[in-house]
């Protein structure tokens, strides 16, 4: 697999001269100051490829060669107000992708947010941090804080009971950080969200199940593949985080089964899957395996990260970011199945025999505890993960 990392542009803390430390051959970025609905314009896609892989008198050695993501707004996701322009729009900044030599698009089809944490920096063994997703501080912050209209069908009784002691006990200590670690917005984004935008948002999902979630993104596929395709490009769609339905929205994009209905709604090379084992592995069903087995024809980025789940409650659990080889997914299995996909593409091929992968998250650790990096993203952390990822690659390749 090639060995890539994600920078979140000129703004990140962790420097282009530090990554090229790391051992990472490609970047994956992303225009996250440009607006969700508006054209990457051939200039803005230059200049951050220029940054990425410096000049022909100075190259980094680096290349750029993820977009993650290139967003689909939440207009096209419900299709109200503008989709069809943005549908537009997302078709040009393709063409302007793949002028600047970029073939793989991640993107993600989540219903308001992105991935969702209670913590981004919960104490770990060893004195490093890592991100956290409370089911029980979840709860609190739907009932008792954003105050969601119905809500309250959402939790079985006792963790209903639980939530309100808890927010009587430390409402005012909780709230904001809680407030803040949910709806701050995407990684990298420079767009925040408010308690009530997320009321806002939540209500034009008013009447959207999963099945007409899914037909949305069924319409978005077969407009935007054919054009991915003709220009020899790959789109895949990041899964769901975490897998299982939060403030009563859809999730469609959350199992393998997801997965075979999508890439089966719009049949084509270009229309394929992000495979991110920590996304995924928070459900107990999960098999990587069996996953890369069933469809790994179709994956066409990886995202190798942990996670440790704690007991289910109706289908839904707590769970900390572990360490890459230390979590509840068979790290050296996933990736000996995805070393044995890219032979079979070899043997068959493909001109992308290789996958991009990359170490997604990862523990604050050392000196990532004394500088602002973004959570999830450290340096040290990340950098270790990607040393372990890679002596796995090593011995299974």
């Amino acid at each position: 697999m090639r060995e890539t990392w994600r920078w979140f542009g000129p703004a990140d803390e962790i420097k282009i001269a530090e990554i090229v430390q790391t051992g990472a051959q490609g970047i994956v970025s992303a225009l996250h100051h440009v607006p969700t609905g508006d054209v990457w314009t051939p200039g803005e896609i230059a200049q951050r490829k220029r940054e990425i892989e410096g000049t022909a008198e100075a190259p980094t050695g680096l290349t750029w060669d993820v977009v993650e993501s290139l967003p689909v707004s939440e207009a096209i996701k419900t299709q109200t107000g503008p989709w069809r322009d943005h549908i537009a729009a997302y078709r040009e900044s393709l063409a302007n992708l793949a002028a600047a030599g970029i073939e793989v698009i991640c993107y993600n089809f989540m219903p308001v947010l992105d991935w969702t944490r209670t913590d981004l920096r919960a104490p770990v063994k060893g004195g490093g941090t890592a991100m956290r997703f409370d089911l029980l501080d979840f709860a609190v912050f739907d009932l008792h804080i954003l105050a969601r209209h119905g809500a309250e069908a959402d939790y079985p009784e006792a963790l209903r009971d639980a939530a309100a002691r808890r927010f009587a006990e430390c409402g005012d200590a909780i709230s904001a950080d809680l407030a803040r670690n949910i709806v701050a917005g995407l990684p990298g984004s420079a767009e925040h969200w408010s308690l009530d935008d997320v009321r806002g948002a939540l209500a034009r999902y008013d009447g959207i199940d999963p099945d007409r979630l899914r037909a949305n993104l069924t319409e978005f596929l077969e407009q935007v593949v054919p054009t991915a395709e003709r220009l020899g490009m790959r789109l895949c769609c990041h899964p769901d985080d975490p897998p299982f339905s939060l403030l009563g929205l859809p999730r469609i994009v959350s199992t393998v089964e997801d997965y075979a209905r999508l890439v089966e709604s719009v049949p084509s090379p270009a229309n394929g899957i992000t495979l991110c084992t920590g996304s995924l592995g928070v459900d107990p069903g999960f098999d990587p395996v069996s996953f890369v087995e069933r469809l790994g024809e179709h994956i066409h980025f990886v995202h190798l990260r942990n996670t440790t789940r704690e007991a289910l409650h109706f289908g839904r659990c707590s769970f900390t970011e572990s360490a890459h080889l230390a979590g509840d997914t068979d790290m050296v299995a996933t990736i000996r199945a995805l070393v044995a996909e890219e032979r079979r593409r070899a043997g068959a091929g493909r001109a992308d025999a290789i996958i991009p992968m990359r170490p997604d998250h990862g523990h604050a650790l050392l000196s990532d505890l004394d500088r602002p990096v973004m959570p999830g993203y450290p340096l040290i952390g990340r950098m270790r993960g990607l040393a372990e990822l890679r002596g796995v690659m090593a011995a299974v390749g």
